[in-house]
């Protein structure tokens, strides 16, 4: 069966052989990256139980072919449902508190997670896939599609095995953190490197099947995360165990984060808040994404990253939520484009790209984040006539993912 979406004002493909059309010089600089074909039509096939549908035309709408079946859009914009590469969804327990008291001056350090983990481990399987199952339709209804989910709020084999095994029933974007900090009760007494041993030994061995990732809270300046070495430690051993690299990164400080990301070949290093030159200049010509995530910038009164600094560098950006009990309790892609245009220096035609190309990039993934023939029909439609009103309407629910 095929379908015909009509009534679409723009369609940005945000694919790079995809010329716009009919736009005027004022309307193609305002969207200028994101491939734009102005009243279009997209035809999708395939699909069914096994199979996502994928898209088989796209086009100025005059020319669409026929379909088995159509729907017509009124006017709206159609784009590449957003790739949310980093959010941490497998949790219970309520922090609210503790964002208030940030509010009113108590810095962020990193050790509320411990908060998390205690919640997190009393939790059943039952409430913990509720929880999850609710967040992941939160995303959908505000325009993601694809979303990586990280554990480390079990911090011990049990746990984490089993934040994996639920986060594998949604997206096969799965993250072992179990070097997500060091737990409370090995904080003392030589319990620091014995949890080390753990994470790189038996957890790793049980945790690896269940996840695509490894990742790390490479923080110096938090006395709870890990610092260069200890970072590298885990990553290779997640690299000897086959799973692919990424990292927590220069998010309190100046660190090795960055550096060693890019040294070991990790997808994307995320945070990246305080960079030195030589963070910018590792960057460059790498094939690690610098992940942006200004929900948790906006959460703890940090500064924001410098997004201009990187994109004119040549860097490739990603921006994602980093959803979290703590730091950013926020799942909505929209607000974290808005908030790249108004703080981090982005035009709004590049934060849609950070936000669909981007996080595929950082996910290392080319089914995704695109419009183009032959790949997954994984659309999100504005209520608006252009994407331009993702960061002009911050606030208002006007994105969803199409469903099909």
């Amino acid at each position: 069966m095929s379908m015909l979406i009509t009534g679409i004002s723009e369609l940005s493909t945000c694919d790079d052989g995809q010329e716009e059309r009919a736009a005027t010089s004022e309307e193609a600089a305002l969207t200028r990256g994101l491939g734009v074909v102005r009243d279009a039509a997209v035809v999708l096939g395939g699909g069914g139980e096994d199979s996502a549908p994928v898209v088989e035309w796209i086009g100025p709408a005059e020319q669409a072919p026929a379909a088995d079946w159509a729907i017509d859009l009124g006017g709206k914009a159609v784009l590449p449902g957003f790739v949310d590469s980093h959010a941490h969804l497998v949790f219970a327990g309520d922090r609210s508190a503790e964002f208030a008291a940030r509010m009113t001056g108590q810095p962020y350090d990193g050790g509320g997670i411990a908060v998390t983990m205690a919640a997190t481990r009393e939790a059943g399987d039952a409430e913990l896939r509720d929880l999850l199952a609710r967040r992941v339709a939160e995303m959908r209804s505000q325009g993601t599609t694809t979303v990586e989910i990280k554990s480390g709020y079990g911090l011990d084999v049990e746990h984490e095995v089993r934040a994996l095994r639920l986060a594998r029933e949604v997206t096969p974007e799965t993250t072992f953190l179990g070097a997500h900090v060091v737990p409370p009760d090995r904080r003392e007494d030589g319990g620091r490197e014995a949890y080390l041993d753990l994470v790189c030994g038996e957890m790793l061995a049980a945790c690896a099947p269940y996840a695509r990732w490894i990742d790390v809270f490479c923080e110096p300046a938090s006395a709870h995360a890990f610092d260069g070495e200890e970072s590298r430690r885990v990553l290779e051993a997640g690299r000897d165990a086959g799973l692919e690299l990424r990292v927590h990164g220069n998010q309190l400080s100046h660190g090795p984060g960055v550096r060693l990301a890019v040294e070991l070949g990790a997808a994307s290093v995320d945070h990246c808040t305080f960079l030195a030159d030589e963070d910018v200049d590792a960057l460059v010509g790498s094939d690690t994404v610098a992940t942006l995530l200004p929900g948790v910038e906006f959460s703890t009164r940090q500064p924001y990253p410098d997004a201009r600094q990187l994109l004119d560098a040549g860097v490739d950006v990603a921006l994602a939520t980093d959803c979290n009990p703590g730091t950013c309790h926020s799942s909505s892609m929209p607000l974290m484009i808005a908030l790249a245009v108004r703080e981090m220096g982005m035009t709004p035609a590049e934060a849609v790209r950070a936000a669909t190309v981007g996080g595929a990039r950082a996910l290392r993934r080319d089914d995704v984040g695109r419009i183009r023939v032959g790949r997954r029909a994984d659309l999100a439609v504005v209520d608006a006539p252009s994407v331009l009103h993702i960061p002009y309407r911050v606030g208002v629910p006007i994105v969803r993912a199409l469903e099909v």
